[in-house]
């Protein structure tokens, strides 16, 4: 018999939002949480905005959070898979992340069996009924053109414009009003019913454990607030992380 993989999953860090003090504590506890995992997971899953914005340019990458990128190349070098699906915020990636350090990207969606459980994987950005504005605006910001007319800015104009950019978006989706229950388990209970026994979003930075007939729908919250991880094995729980 086949013994079962070990998943985390993380989601909504959002490094580099605030003050160099702050986030340099977020980050300690980000790193440290990756070497955990490093010795306690099979499989890293991150559920997008990693970073509060980033953008990648052909030669250039953000210097900021070394660290971070340092230790998931250790977890990626022991041989172990790390899935990144990409973020409205953290959504502008070349290459840097898979040839460098060994990250498989995803910029939609992720269906997958787990441990012989299905499962829809997402960001949740894009996906609520009603948000057409936004459907609209992330076409227009990842159009590949659009993107690389973007480039011929000078890396230090281009990560300021995208950091401002990426604190605007936020308040927008921090102030939007979709209603009295939650769009984002509405959409899950749609996946729910095509036969996913779990749907894990993040974006709303609402922590949520709920079940819908036979599936669950799981929201992992954010870093902004406490720091927290999913993990699967037989089944799905929602743990808070601290320096160990």
């Amino acid at each position: 018999m086949n013994k079962f993989k070990t998943y985390f999953f993380i989601s909504d860090i959002h490094l580099g939002l605030h003050s160099k003090e702050i986030e340099k504590e977020k980050e300690k506890k980000l790193v440290q949480f990756i070497k955990y995992a490093k010795e306690n997971s099979d499989e890293l899953i991150i559920v997008g905005d990693l970073f509060d914005y980033w953008f990648e340019y052909k030669k250039v990458i953000q210097k900021e959070f070394i660290r971070t990128l340092g230790a998931l190349a250790e977890y990626a070098d022991k041989g172990k898979q790390i899935h990144y699906i990409i973020g409205n915020h953290d959504f502008l990636h070349k290459d840097f992340f898979e040839k460098e350090i060994g990250v498989k990207l995803y910029f939609n969606e992720l269906a997958v069996e787990l441990n012989n459980k299905k499962f829809f994987i997402a960001h949740g950005d894009g996906l609520i009924k009603n948000d057409i504005g936004y459907k609209i605006l992330k076409k227009v910001l990842r159009n590949k053109f659009i993107q690389k007319i973007y480039s011929l800015i000078h890396p230090d104009l281009g990560i300021s414009i995208a950091s401002k950019s990426s604190r605007a978006s936020r308040d927008y989706t921090s102030k939007k009003k979709y209603g009295e229950t939650d769009a984002l388990f509405e959409t899950a209970k749609k996946k729910i019913d095509l036969g996913y026994d779990y749907v894990i979003f993040g974006h709303s930075h609402k922590k949520a454990f709920e079940k819908y007939n036979y599936g669950f729908y799981i929201n992992l919250g954010t870093w902004l607030e406490k720091p927290c991880y999913g993990k699967f094995i037989n089944n799905f729980e929602i743990n808070d992380w601290e320096i160990i």
